[in-house]
């Protein structure tokens, strides 16, 4: 990739520098990792970059200057087609969105993508036909021609029934979820699951992927922001209601049951309905030290973060509690057990602190506190909790890394098995699973505890993982 020609002219001013590291097959011509931050060249038609977004298997996603979302890189070795990256080389280049207005927000999930426009809060996804709602579909923008189309019939209105809970409690027992939830390790497997769930899903189309959708929501609703998980996605709007669709069959839709799909946006009850301490034994498994077994509503009048791990969700209200629902086989919960959580369930464990930013990756789940401090919880098979161990965790831990100390966190990313996190100093810490350079510090070992990436030159102001890779925006003298 080649050096960043971005904005500003002016003697002493900044311009903003995107870097990337790890695997992006088709991004680099030997299809071989980045060990090391390289810089991301511009696209021609903008001066500079304005953000980058979590997630993509395989391909990269940021956003410019003039608010064009921006891909690279290649999934073909996936299943995915062009509709999903959007470019199969390594020249970053604009989606070619079915809309003219900037883009604000974006987020990328295993296998689909999801953008938000500014002036309306409109948003857009495509990719797996199974993450795509019910709405306007839009037919290949690059022939130039728009054709609407209903999508298939599988992505009907799902009625009332499907979506009320099925069950009394909003748990299910670990064996439960373990048996339904298995997650394919191998890229092969990968492969063949998504092929095999498409051809069930879709009797009159064969591809796996769906042109870009504009998503049907209630008139007035402007959404601010959006977050990508395995196959679901999460919509939060300017009046921090939480709206979620696709694939929940652990719960990661927190409808409060094991609906399988969601073909239409559903509203969350994130506050309303949720509760930090039910009965007696529930507060102290999650632990909650009110031995009097106390019923309490959330702290929080509203959502103000959301985020999308492979099969679970995460949500921050505005008073600073965290929410969690999804699969819990793994601990990526934080409630101290492994069942699912059908319902958005407080961490009651770190009620009382502050929590400000949060990112959940496969199988595990990070946040930032308004102290700076790290808490991490789930899977660790490789150190993606940055605790110094491998055991996984089912309640927050506090990262008390030497590294950390005296540095607050800013902004954090988790990939699907390792971490990223820029300080308010602007220092880039990377931990996890490193099997193809995705931690940017020149091999391929894990590490368990954060592990500064050294990039010089320039100031880090936010980072954004993947799959395979992550990518950086920092800020640099011209």
């Amino acid at each position: 990739m080649a050096i960043n020609n971005g904005g500003g002219s002016e003697e002493g001013a900044l311009q903003t520098v995107l870097y990337m590291w790890g695997y992006l097959p088709g991004a680099l011509p030997q299809r071989t990792p980045l060990l090391t931050p390289v810089a991301v060249r511009v696209p021609p038609c903008d001066y500079s970059w304005n953000d980058v977004c979590g997630g993509g298997c395989g391909f990269a996603i940021a956003i410019s200057e003039s608010g064009k979302l921006i891909t690279w890189g290649s999934t073909d070795d996936l299943g995915q087609s062009y509709v999903t990256s959007g470019k199969h080389g390594e020249t970053p280049e604009p989606f070619p969105l079915p809309t003219e207005a900037s883009i604000v927000k974006a987020a990328a999930g295993w296998a689909h993508c999801v953008a938000v426009t500014a002036e309306h809060g409109a948003v857009y996804t495509w990719g797996w036909k199974e993450c795509i709602p019910s709405g306007r579909v839009f037919g290949e923008p690059s022939t130039g021609v728009s054709l609407e189309k209903d999508v298939p019939g599988r992505h009907s209105q799902v009625s009332t029934e499907q979506v009320s809970p099925r069950s009394q409690g909003s748990r299910s027992t670990g064996g439960t979820a373990s048996s339904n939830s298995g997650e394919e390790s191998t890229k092969r497997r990968r492969v063949s699951s998504a092929k095999q769930t498409a051809e069930s899903s879709s009797s009159s189309d064969d591809s796996l992927t769906a042109f870009p959708c504009l998503v049907t929501l209630n008139p007035g609703i402007r959404i601010a922001s959006v977050a990508a998980g395995g196959r679901h996605t999460l919509a939060l709007s300017d009046t921090g209601l939480v709206w979620a669709w696709g694939y929940g069959g652990e719960g990661q839709l927190g409808l409060g049951s094991r609906i399988r799909m969601v073909s239409t946006p559903h509203l969350v009850p994130c506050i309303d309905s949720s509760y930090y301490s039910k009965d007696r034994s529930a507060t102290l498994a999650r632990g909650n030290m009110d031995s009097e077994g106390q019923t309490f509503r959330v702290p929080g009048s509203y959502i103000k973060r959301i985020a999308c791990g492979g099969r679970h969700s995460a949500v921050i209200t505005d008073a600073g509690a965290l929410l969690t629902f999804g699969w819990g086989l793994y601990g990526q919960c934080g409630q101290g057990i492994t069942d699912d959580e059908l319902s958005p369930t407080c961490v009651s464990s770190i009620l009382g602190i502050h929590i400000e930013r949060v990112a959940a990756g496969l199988w595990h789940t990070v946040c930032t506190s308004a102290d700076g401090d790290v808490y991490a919880f789930g899977e660790n098979q490789f150190g993606q909790l940055g605790t110094g161990a491998d055991q996984a965790e089912t309640l927050p831990r506090l990262l008390d890394s030497p590294s950390l100390d005296n540095l607050r966190a800013k902004n954090i990313s988790c990939g699907a098995r390792h971490t990223a996190l820029v300080t308010e100093g602007g220092k880039v810490f990377c931990w996890g699973w490193n099997k193809y350079g995705q931690l940017g510090l020149g091999d391929v070992i894990d590490r368990n505890i954060p592990s500064e990436v050294i990039i010089e030159g320039c100031v880090p102001k936010n980072v954004a993982c993947g799959w395979w890779h992550t990518l950086l925006l920092a800020e640099s003298p011209t």
